[in-house]
């Protein structure tokens, strides 16, 4: 079976949400001393891909990619490879608190404002107690603090490594030191920590249903709109890859 999709030059998982989580199980497991880098794209994040020979790069060598938006998962239909369903950071990020409380997993968050990364700390030790908060630090430093960040995830060893600087910044700041990141698996979640304390509200059921969360994103959040421009550039393109392909059949 063909686990994955290629779709814009970009490969991705066709694992569902929860297989993800059990693969990402059985790699903490397995502990090979090798960070495991997971990227979560959106078609925002695959025009950035396509756009960005750095960004590119480190799409080719990450671990995995997972398709975080409806788009990723239209888009895998029309060339007849179908993707079950998205898995975004948020829901990734969600489902393995969930059972690292059962296995007794250590977290390490990094990144947002201080205020959300500190009530996000005290958010996984209230409703995950089993969890190991083993450090955290927010998303603004410069150099020397950065250094001294590196440092203490190195120390802390975590068994997961979330990273909330936003897109592509994230996964940029993830492949740099790579070599360093003693944690067993580490993703960029976007602005979830932001959501999960409370900051940002959740969008509603009736639009997730309505596969409309991106609407929902672009009138509580007008600032979007700019960069929604690229779902259409996202659109045009996996359109045009499709007849491209099948004219060549």
């Amino acid at each position: 079976m063909n686990n994955y999709v290629n779709i814009l030059g970009i490969s991705f998982s066709k694992l569902t949400l929860m297989d993800t989580v059990n693969l990402i199980d059985n790699k903490i497991k397995e502990c090979k001393g090798k960070t495991f880098h997971i990227i979560t794209v959106n078609p925002e994040i695959a025009i950035d891909i396509q756009e960005d020979s750095e960004l590119k790069k480190i799409s080719l060598e990450a671990d995995l990619i997972t398709p975080d938006g409806v788009g990723i998962v239209l888009a895998s239909k029309l060339k007849r490879n179908p993707i079950p369903e998205r898995v975004t950071g948020f829901d990734l990020l969600l489902e393995l608190l969930k059972l690292g409380n059962q296995r007794g997993w250590s977290f390490y968050f990094f990144g947002s404002e201080e205020s959300v990364n500190k009530k996000m700390a005290e958010y996984v030790t209230e409703n995950y107690p089993n969890v190991k908060v083993a450090g955290r630090h927010n998303g603004f430093f410069n150099k020397q603090e950065e250094t001294q960040i590196i440092e203490d995830i190195e120390n802390s060893k975590p068994d997961i490594l979330i990273v909330a600087l936003g897109s592509p910044l994230a996964d940029k700041w993830i492949y740099t030191y790579k070599d360093r990141i003693p944690a067993k698996v580490t993703f960029g979640v976007g602005g979830s920590l932001d959501v999960i304390t409370g900051k940002v509200k959740r969008t509603p059921e009736i639009w997730k249903k309505m596969k409309l969360e991106w609407l929902h994103r672009r009138i509580i959040t007008p600032s979007r709109k700019e960069r929604q421009k690229r779902l259409k550039i996202f659109a045009y393109r996996a359109f045009v890859e499709v007849v491209y392909k099948n004219s060549k059949q």
